[in-house]
């Protein structure tokens, strides 16, 4: 009995884990475009470039947002990690519910480190647009 229930509590976990994240099978060349896509995009906050920003964002952000002055907007206010990043440091890149996902650790103005996921979205010319910005708690320190 207490090896079925372990068989049961491994495969769960398994499955939770797979679910959370997955390494997509992706070229180098669309690696390098989706991280030359989010280098971008910071670069233009750190220049508070809104138009240049709000360039790099998917067709749907940008339907959302409606303008580059709304969205900047919204950076300013609720990603200061990313807006103002100390340290910007690509990770993996990772599948997130059949979405490619860009993970960043970043240190905020405030000397915090977050994870900062970027769901990507490839448009049908072949390149790449920020579909989103999650930041949680880095990985080694989530519970």
């Amino acid at each position: 009995m207490a090896s079925r229930l372990f068989a049961l509590l491994a495969l769960i976990l398994g499955l939770a884990t797979t679910a959370q994240a997955q390494q997509p099978a992706i070229s180098a060349g669309d690696r390098a475009a989706i991280r030359d896509t989010i280098q971008g995009q910071v670069e233009a906050f750190r220049r508070d470039d809104g138009d240049a920003a709000f360039g790099f964002a998917s067709p749907s952000i940008q339907g959302m947002f409606g303008r580059s002055d709304v969205f900047m907007d919204m950076v300013r206010q609720g990603y200061r990690p990313v807006y103002r990043p100390q340290i910007f440091d690509f990770r993996e890149i990772v599948e997130l519910q059949g979405q490619v996902a860009q993970k960043v650790h970043v240190v905020g103005p405030d000397g915090r480190p977050v994870t900062a996921i970027y769901p990507m979205t490839q448009l049908p010319d072949g390149s790449w647009r920020i579909d989103g910005c999650y930041l949680q708690a880095p990985d080694e320190h989530q519970a």
